[in-house]
């Protein structure tokens, strides 16, 4: 039987090529890997929007999202970038609106599993501290210099 679901090894390596989990080892991501909801997503589809309580992350494996304010574009995501991770740790709203810019393969990690993989795996969370401090200082630096 034909599948198109990926392998374990192959969300491993997917998560393995991201910022935010580069230096995890691959023994933790393999504890990770199954939490990843697999997605398929047309052009201008909403994903989230503003203002919404976040409860989990997204991974583009293919494909283009749009950050946004209302027409404000934020950003443009694209393969292999990470999204609404704030939210795996902190159940607030979300600051802006994402929108598949393009047909998508997404992943999803929710943020309850998520918890009980770092209460076993401390490693996890310090990969998530530091990508995050990284881009508090990248930010701060902006506001500096802007």
């Amino acid at each position: 039987m034909q599948t198109d679901k990926l392998l374990l090894v192959e969300k491993v390596l997917i998560l393995k090529s991201l910022s935010i989990f580069r230096e995890t080892p691959e023994n933790i991501l393999a504890d990770l890997a199954p939490l990843m909801e697999e997605l398929e997503c047309e052009r201008n589809t909403l994903l989230f929007h503003e203002g919404e309580i976040g409860d989990c992350m997204y991974v583009i494996q293919q494909g283009e999202v749009r950050i946004h304010k209302g027409d404000i574009t934020l950003a443009v995501l694209k393969d292999r970038e990470v999204f609404g991770e704030l939210s795996l740790l902190d159940a607030e709203t979300r600051s802006a609106s994402a929108t598949c810019a393009s047909d998508c393969s997404l992943f999803r990690i929710d943020q309850e599993p998520f918890y009980e993989l770092i209460d076993s795996r401390p490693e996890v969370a310090r990969g998530f501290i530091k990508i995050l401090c990284q881009r508090l200082r990248a930010q701060n630096e902006k506001s500096v210099k802007g």
